[in-house]
């Protein structure tokens, strides 16, 4: 499945044309989802309609898919039903976000509804939600899965739960999304806004790390910025992001030779398939630069988790060979050429067997 990227607008919150300039900025640099809220919506269904269609219309235009979130209040503030979907329809809208739940069978019967609107279930929890509704014969082609977000600091999921939600919906071939947060918006559905995060690890990280550790996963098809609105620099960083294999940003130590640097940067990286604990072993570099010199640097320290090292001309066979350090260990045939980012350093679990990689100098 395709990975996308995606924005938050709260336009009862915000200016118009400044949502607009962001989404404008946002198409540029890739991105092609919008979470909208309907949460705070107490203007009336004309002024409302009147709002939301001229935002949507111009968010189609820039290519976006728009996903409105909802809740049984705005149906009875509105004065429509769940079993007539016309006026969101008529809104310009792609699909509706549930956040509360129905008996299962409400929620298969609303992804047949005649506009096609997509119909997107809150994945942050751990219970067989899902399962039921596909009991009942779901359109699974228009069921979207969503995380939640969470604006008090220390509310947000914990990794190994949202893992197991995830999982439920990931298996089932549903597209999932989850949130990230911008370190410089301040705009959300709710007057506390300590960040948008789905993960409470992801708060006060840069906000292209807490998307690669989500992609990383292999849980998570969209991932979107919670709150608003991101800086051009946050968007930028993920609008460069690679997707769909693993990127790590390296810190080059001084004494790091030309050679070096080009097995590092302009070779794809994998892991051999027989891995090892102490370091994940990229092999077939070796064999392409195995006539270049690679004269000892940096080789006699205690290597640390997240060095990257290359086997230096004391190697043998194994010089030039590239290796990410999993355990600290000491070997003077290898030169020390650079470190993961430290922020970086919880992606290092997801170098499987076989796993594709690649460095860019941070």
């Amino acid at each position: 499945m395709k990975r996308a990227l995606g924005v938050s607008v709260y336009p009862d919150h915000s200016d118009v044309e400044k949502d607009k300039a962001y989404l404008k900025k946002a198409a540029d640099c890739g991105f092609t989802r919008i979470f909208m809220s309907m949460l705070e919506v107490t203007d009336g269904k004309e002024a409302v309609k009147k709002k939301f269609q001229h935002l949507i219309g111009y968010a189609k235009e820039l290519g976006f898919e728009t996903i409105l979130d909802v809740v049984p209040a705005l149906f009875d503030e509105l004065e429509i039903s769940y079993d007539d979907l016309s006026f969101f329809h008529e809104l310009g809208a792609d699909g509706i976000r549930l956040d509360a739940g129905f008996d299962g069978n409400k929620e298969a019967k609303l992804t047949f509804n005649p506009f096609d609107l997509a119909i997107e279930l809150n994945m942050s929890n751990d219970v067989a939600y899902l399962d039921n509704i596909l009991t009942y014969e779901a359109n699974k082609p228009f069921l979207y899965g969503c995380h939640n977000f969470y604006p008090q600091e220390g509310t947000a999921l914990p990794y190994d739960f949202f893992e197991k939600c995830s999982v439920r919906f990931k298996k089932n071939g549903i597209r999932t999304a989850a949130f990230v947060t911008s370190q410089a918006g301040i705009i959300g559905p709710w007057d506390i806004n300590d960040g948008l995060p789905t993960l409470e690890s992801h708060r006060h990280l840069p906000i292209e790390v807490q998307a690669k550790h989500f992609f990383a996963t292999g849980l998570i098809d969209d991932v979107i910025i919670g709150n608003a609105y991101a800086s051009d620099e946050e968007l930028e960083a993920l609008g460069n992001l690679n997707r769909y294999q693993l990127e790590f940003s390296i810190e080059f130590t001084e004494a790091v030779n030309d050679v070096e640097k080009t097995i590092a940067l302009n070779e794809q990286h994998f892991r051999r398939g027989d891995i090892t604990d102490l370091m994940a072993r990229s092999t077939e570099v070796r064999k392409k630069y195995k006539e270049d010199e690679n004269p000892a640097h940096d080789n006699e320290q205690e290597f640390q988790i997240g060095d990257i090292v290359i086997g230096n001309d004391a190697f043998g066979k194994y010089k030039n060979e590239l290796q990410v350090v999993l355990q600290p260990h000491t070997d003077t045939r290898k030169n020390k050429i650079g470190s993961v980012a430290s922020d970086e350093q919880m992606l290092l679990e997801f170098i499987k067997p076989w796993t594709k990689f690649r460095l860019k100098e941070k």
